[in-house]
């Protein structure tokens, strides 16, 4: 619209975003020495004409619009006259209150745990720095993200967690009190913060076995691998079951597995570094029974880069809860996970006489401070022959006719 079509004052925000440019910059008057300025190019600013303590008028910018709406514009230049009208530099103070501001922003509990996000997830897998990321804004941010951390209290972050577990996450409230733990010890050796509002909160909450290992007994394993090989709801989850089963690999590594690291032929599956826990690549040998699995799964998602592609998004892999909400469905809620396959046959084989270090190696997993370059392929014949033992044994004991003899290593 054109200025001289302008029936009232303050601008009404339709005025304000219809107001046209023309051939020279032009101010219009918005109401108590607040001007709009329109640029031929069509920008549009905020200015404020004001009178100095030395009784000369000036202007000062208040920002461009849309960004500075004409509300936010209005207290503004409320807060600039009041500066002059007590002798202050307009400008001065203008600047003053957005470092402060800007000191606001940065000292909220989601920038600083931002922060510590980005410095830590160099290290993790994609799945913890996943989890570690949706854990905080989906609890954390919608409770505290805004606050500043200097005054959220102990009291509070109790509260906080109690309340998670109210809802039954036991142990995931564990894991984020961990990681706000951590946030604050950030904020406490870069000098931010006196003291951490989370330490010795553990105190105070519920703790219980993770059920993240929750395994079946011996007793019970031969009906629980029969019900995985009669899963009825989808054939890529029950081949899953079955390679976790057979392999003891971590969830996240079979879940987000893709077709490019398995080379059927030397029957081996290489797994990224960036994908492992530790940040080292690992080498799986395969047994007889994964390859035929394999290639089954290969025929119904061969055609994806990904073994378990998601079903919306094919580029992104079946949701971290997809396993366990399989042996949910099988009536294992609590009783068996994923992970817990890992500690099924560390037992097993353990008690079975086979080499500790080879178990370990199968595992993936290696102690801190090991000395010289970590071997991907450590013990690899070993571990073959004892992944094949292990898994005809399996197979034995789904069938039901196992007679139990301690192997000699």
């Amino acid at each position: 619209m054109k200025r001289s079509q302008i029936k009232r004052r303050p601008l009404a925000d339709t005025v304000l975003a219809a107001l046209e440019p023309e051939a020279k910059v032009y101010r219009e008057h918005d109401g108590n020495g607040l001007y709009l300025r329109v640029k031929p190019n069509g920008l549009k600013s905020w200015e404020l004409r004001y009178k100095k303590p030395d009784g000369k008028w000036s202007w000062i910018g208040l920002g461009s619009y849309p960004d500075v709406s004409g509300s936010a514009a209005r207290e503004k230049a409320a807060e600039s006259k009041a500066d002059a009208a007590n002798g202050e530099n307009p400008i001065i103070s203008k600047q003053e209150r957005k470092a402060r501001e800007l000191e606001a922003s940065n000292s909220t509990f989601e920038a600083i745990a931002i922060e510590w996000y980005q410095g830590k997830r160099q290290s993790w897998s994609d799945g913890t720095s996943s989890r570690v990321q949706g854990a905080l804004e989906k609890h954390v941010f919608p409770v505290f993200g805004k606050r500043a951390y200097r005054e959220i209290k102990p009291m509070e972050w109790l509260e906080f967690l109690r309340e998670l577990e109210r809802t039954g996450i036991i142990e995931q409230t564990s894991r984020i009190r961990g990681i706000c733990k951590d946030v604050y010890d950030l904020a406490w050796v870069t000098g931010r913060a006196d003291y951490n509002p989370l330490e010795g909160l553990h105190k105070h909450l519920t703790t219980r076995r993770a059920e993240n290992y929750s395994h079946v007994s011996r007793d019970e394993l031969p009906a629980l691998l029969r019900a995985i090989s009669a899963y009825p709801h989808a054939d890529d989850v029950r081949l899953g079951l079955f390679l976790l089963s057979r392999l003891a690999v971590r969830p996240s590594e079979l879940r987000e597995a893709r077709w490019d690291e398995f080379d059927f032929d030397k029957a081996l599956w290489t797994i990224p570094a960036h994908r492992m826990k530790r940040r080292r690549e690992h080498v799986v040998p395969l047994p007889e029974q994964a390859i035929d699995a394999l290639q089954h799964l290969q025929r119904l998602t061969g055609y994806q880069p990904l073994l378990f592609p998601g079903r919306n998004d094919k580029t992104t892999p079946r949701s971290n809860t997809v396993f366990i909400m399989a042996l949910r469905r099988l009536g294992y809620q609590g009783r068996q996970t994923g992970h817990g396959f890992r500690h099924i046959a560390s037992t097993i084989l353990n008690e079975q006489g086979f080499n500790a270090d080879h178990i370990e190696a199968q595992l993936s997993h290696v102690k801190d401070g090991v000395a010289g370059v970590y071997n991907k392929a450590v013990y690899l014949e070993q571990r073959r022959h004892m992944v094949q033992w292990y898994a005809d044994h399996l197979d034995q004991l789904e069938k039901g006719n196992v007679v139990e003899l301690v192997r000699r290593a």
